[in-house]
């Protein structure tokens, strides 16, 4: 299942998410980045729309918050790696990279780490995606579009057999959790159209929920995989959809006997061009058998 899973992630509409998601908190970073407190501007849009019973763990607060103005050269370098063609992916990753390198502890750098997460995210760079990416959530705690990615990615690349197997699904759990938590809570940067932003925390919530869930399959927790599934599905407005889920689900479904759901389920996924179609078509007819021979749970 693991190839399955890494081969769809590579697909270049998922990328295209990424860079979609990314942008809710971009804009945050640039404006912050002139007012010389990154970190703490960033994490406004949460903090404030938080409700009063339910509240995100607020970032906290580190020594070089408040920073020093950045010089001429650094601004340059900052403008020329945002202006890079999206569609160039590999000299973003450089012009990041070396912006990283360069200036370790720029304002900025908050934007380059999610410049990164979407290269290496496009370019199957797993290791590197997942360290850019635990660096900017240790430094931007409720960044939700980084915490989904990020989620999603270790559920999907998962190696049982790694010592950290556990700690590792552990992560996947927390971050997908905490995103879920602070989407609702962002606020829409002006430069953002209502619907750009919209589709940006559907897709957040889509990879989260498409995260977690894995993460309860992995566990063999497949009643409580299918209403996060479901939901992934449900906020997927994508003209393809993301068969994943769609294999998922039936086999969440058919591990808890709803056959007629599972066949729903692969039957979708088959329908979606990708290297899980056989694996699904075949997915379906099992299912479907069994429904004939089987009693279904009830739903």
């Amino acid at each position: 299942m693991k190839a399955m899973l890494t081969t769809w992630v590579s697909a270049g509409a998922l990328m295209a998410i990424l860079l979609g998601t990314s942008c809710l908190l971009s804009a945050g970073d640039a404006e912050s980045g002139q007012q010389g407190s990154q970190p703490q501007q960033q994490q406004a849009p949460a903090q404030q729309n938080q409700t009063k019973d339910k509240q995100p763990n607020p970032a906290p607060l580190s020594m070089d918050t408040v920073q020093a103005p950045a010089s001429p050269e650094e601004e340059a370098a900052y403008k020329a790696a945002q202006e890079a063609p999206t569609t160039d992916i590999n000299k973003r990753i450089q012009m990041a990279e070396d912006f990283l390198q360069k200036y370790p502890r720029s304002r900025y750098r908050g934007v380059m780490y999610q410049s990164l997460v979407s290269g290496y995210f496009a370019t199957q760079q797993i290791p590197k995606l997942l360290d850019v990416g635990d660096k900017e959530i240790e430094m931007n705690p409720n960044d939700a579009p980084v915490l989904a990615v990020v989620a999603q990615t270790i559920a999907r690349s998962f190696n049982a057999k790694a010592p950290d197997a556990e700690k590792q699904l552990e992560k996947a759990e927390e971050y997908s959790k905490r995103a879920i938590e602070v989407t609702p809570t962002l606020q829409k940067p002006a430069n953002m159209t209502d619907e750009a932003f919209l589709t940006a925390k559907n897709d957040t919530l889509g990879m989260a929920h498409s995260g977690l869930g894995l993460v309860y399959v992995r566990r063999a927790k497949y009643a409580e995989a299918i209403p996060e599934l479901e939901q992934s599905i449900k906020v997927d407005s994508h003209a393809q959809a993301d068969p994943v889920n769609y294999y998922l689900l039936g086999l969440a479904n058919d591990k808890t006997s709803h056959f007629d759901a599972a066949a729903t389920a692969f039957s979708k996924c088959a329908a979606i061009q990708s290297s899980l179609q056989a694996t699904c078509k075949n997915g379906a007819e099992e299912v479907k058998k069994k429904g004939a021979t089987q009693l279904s749970a009830p739903n």
